[in-house]
């Protein structure tokens, strides 16, 4: 049985945690010994020693460590991370029989019961994030149940917890047969080429599948749409397929634009058709007004955080400049398409920002759509912030 540690919390947290808060941070516990390692099971207890919650010690980005369980006698050991693993697969049976759909997010977190951890399925290919040394610790019994479960080819893993707070670049292969990347996964029918072994980031965003098929389905046909940050080119996949009259590209990877060719071409779409430019984002919308280029939607999903030789963007502090170059370039009764992953604001405030926009541009607009993190990106109501995901679709005029 693993040794767990009692750690005291401050009082103010008490009831916060008794209602079924997963996150803990420096403010909510007092007396952490310098010595504790990551991956020690913590008991968190009042200031009378009464028990709250049970959970791990592990440094990341948004705290020291995430509560497990709200049951004193819960151990957590194989057979707890066998409950939580095979709940969450079960409530995704239907992405499991999609003949649309093979790449999915398995687990997610603290919204399936264990925070700093999530697990994607990628064509029979399994990749898991670890977000801290502290999950990272119990990767045996992780790596036991998805053994027990099989259906995979192999399984790979991104370490996230560099002490810069990057990702660790090493070999992602944990077991199995290594893959021949790019293997081919689909959404909604669409294909997308997919990397597991070239770090942090694999090709393609999960949690954007509901916006891509809204593009393709709903918004693209007939219309020149510009994506701007544009990665591997996936919303320009969609709304090529779904009609778009022509897909301008824009990244500032160098990368992006042989990443962007690969996904069109798997999708039969001639690339040359298309236009693919890299650059900053910034810049090309200078370039745009200069050349007087004008689109009938743009869609916006920027970093939360970016630097570039000429800039540094905050998308809480920056998004409102960013949807105003989106405007400037953006045709009467066209469509903008603003997402952003940043966790630190809600919707109401990313709508203020659209407010905010188009009233200094002097335009009306009219939201047509909004969306959060599709149903296998399962979150929990009492963590609002892991439903990071807010997109609003809006006309202008």
């Amino acid at each position: 049985m693993t040794k767990e540690m009692k750690v005291r919390v401050n009082d103010k947290y008490r009831k916060q945690l008794q209602t079924g808060y997963p996150l803990i941070t420096n403010d909510v516990v007092t007396g952490i010994p310098a010595s504790i390692k990551e991956g020690t099971i913590i008991q968190l207890v009042d200031n009378k020693n009464h028990f709250l919650a049970k959970g791990y010690y592990g440094i990341q980005n948004k705290g020291i460590g995430w509560v497990l369980t709200n049951r004193q006698e819960e151990a957590i050991n194989l057979d707890f991370f066998k409950k939580k693993l095979l709940s969450a697969i079960n409530k995704r049976q239907g992405f499991y029989q999609s003949e649309e759909t093979n790449a999915f997010r398995l687990f997610n977190g603290e919204g399936d019961g264990i925070g700093g951890l999530t697990i994607d399925y990628f064509n029979e290919y399994y990749v898991i994030n670890w977000y801290s040394k502290g999950i990272y610790a119990f990767k045996d019994y992780i790596i036991q149940v998805l053994d027990e479960l099989g259906r995979y080819q192999a399984i790979y893993e991104k370490k996230r917890f560099d002490t810069k707070g990057s990702y660790i670049d090493d070999d992602d292969f944990v077991k199995g047969k290594r893959g021949e990347f790019p293997i081919t996964v689909m959404e909604n029918g669409v294909r997308y080429a997919v990397y597991l072994n070239e770090g942090a980031m694999v090709g393609v965003f999960l949690d954007q599948r509901d916006v891509r098929e809204a593009i393709r389905d709903r918004y693209a046909k007939g219309k020149h749409v510009l994506n701007t940050f544009s990665y591997t080119g996936a919303f320009s996949v969609a709304a090529a397929l779904g009609g778009a009259e022509k897909t301008t590209s824009v990244d500032l990877a160098k990368r992006s634009k042989a990443k962007t060719i690969e996904q069109f071409s798997i999708n039969g779409i001639d690339f040359e058709q298309q236009d693919i430019i890299v650059m900053d984002v910034f810049d090309y919308f200078k370039y745009a007004r200069k050349k007087n280029l004008i689109f009938d939607m743009v869609v916006l999903d920027p970093p939360s955080f970016a630097r570039s030789k000429k800039r540094t963007f905050r998308t809480a502090k920056d998004y409102p400049d960013l949807l105003k170059d989106a405007v400037s370039v953006t045709k009467n009764n066209g469509i903008i398409v603003a997402s952003t992953n940043n966790a630190s604001f809600g919707m109401k405030k990313f709508k203020g920002f659209i407010e905010i926009a188009c009233r200094e541009m002097h335009i009306s607009y009219q939201i047509l759509e909004t969306f959060h993190l599709p149903r296998d990106f399962q979150t929990t109501k009492q963590f609002s912030e892991g439903n990071y995901l807010k997109v609003v679709i809006f006309q202008i005029s």
